[in-house]
């Protein structure tokens, strides 16, 4: 296996011009870089990762723990994450908690013993992501859900102004019984999209029927089950927001086997947008989420925050700015989303 010695011998170049082409951490005129590369590639050299994080004490990866590998939202987000973390010289790696608690702390564990520099995660269960990590400082942004009481890092969408808007819209179309499936009320996500529904009718003067409240667990056989017991009842409604982009799929499939006729005879809007959601029979109403962004926001929020913390085993910078690390440390960005009306929404002339 050609080693940096092996490079410089054939480039005929000393060791550290070497490392430092490699690093980009040395002025080296162009003529001398291209042969540096030409030798790297001639020789197939690649370097010793696991040498060069021992000694700068980094390891230039970054964990990411999604709930749910399955759901076409948390991939968008990872393009994002993927992206700009390939822009900066950082490896992602990516591990589905699969909803679980238990999981999730086996996969944090298991990103903690492999020293990655960060983790950004959508938790299912904030104990795990607090007791450890923030008690070593450890740099950790939080990705679409943030815990009761927050004051980290996070990068979120506005959950609860776009379900407003939704169930307002809903309204707006005549609509007075209304449902909702939620998700998970013990996340930030879940619980906000509920907020805003009851904000919207709350203001329009009209009730939420207990039987029309439905909690799912933003899995696709929870829609589908809930939806099954809303057009059951006896004044089922004309209306039903659900609360992501599962459920819906669910909720969609009820309504095919129920034969009942969206939007002819109960209007859907869903949250989260996905590339057929347009073409989709009818298409779907939607609440669009800017996923990418989401992702690429948090990650550029966690190399800041790797960037500030101290190595261990290395003097903190005495020249760094304290202010500017506690701000971005306790900062959360809330991005909006798109509402997009098709055709499963339409006026309720009964």
């Amino acid at each position: 296996m050609p080693t940096i010695r092996d490079v410089a011998r054939l480039a005929r170049v000393s060791v550290p011009t070497v490392s430092g082409v490699l690093n980009g951490t040395r002025n080296v005129s162009k003529k001398t870089s291209l042969r540096v590369r030409t030798a790297i590639v001639a020789l197939d050299y690649h370097p010793d990762q696991v040498a060069r994080s021992l000694r700068s004490r980094r390891t230039q990866t970054i964990g990411f723990v999604i709930p749910d590998v399955t759901n076409p939202f948390f991939t968008d987000v990872l393009r994002g994450v993927e992206d700009t973390a390939r822009q900066n010289g950082y490896s992602v790696i990516l591990c589905n908690s699969n909803e679980d608690p238990v999981v999730e702390r086996k996969r944090l564990a298991m990103l903690y013993s492999r020293r990655v520099d960060g983790v950004l995660i959508a938790p299912t269960d904030f104990r795990s992501v607090t007791e450890r990590p923030l008690r070593r400082d450890f740099p950790l942004v939080y990705i679409d859900r943030i815990p009761p009481g927050f004051s980290g890092a996070a990068v979120v969408t506005d959950n609860l102004g776009a379900a407003y808007e939704a169930t307002r819209y809903l309204i707006s179309l005549g609509h007075r019984r209304l449902a909702i499936i939620t998700g998970r009320l013990n996340i930030s996500s879940g619980r906000d999209r509920l907020e805003g529904f009851r904000r919207a009718l709350q203001e329009a003067n009209l009730p939420l029927a207990e039987e029309h409240l439905r909690q799912g667990d933003f899995g696709l056989e929870s829609g589908y089950l809930q939806t099954l017991e809303l057009m059951g009842l006896k004044n089922p409604p004309t209306a039903i927001f659900s609360c992501n982009n599962k459920m819906t799929l669910g909720l969609m499939r009820a309504l095919g086997e129920l034969r009942i006729a969206c939007p002819e005879q109960v209007s859907v809007f869903g949250f989260d947008d996905f590339e057929w959601a347009a073409n989709f029979s009818p298409r779907l109403s939607t609440i669009a989420q800017p996923t990418y962004e989401l992702g690429r926001l948090a990650m550029e929020m966690l190399i800041r925050r790797i960037q500030n913390t101290r190595p261990e085993g290395k003097d903190k910078d005495k020249d760094q700015d304290k202010d500017d690390k506690d701000v971005d440390q306790q900062q959360v960005i809330t991005l909006k989303n798109e509402l997009k009306p098709r055709d499963s929404t339409a006026r309720f002339t009964q």
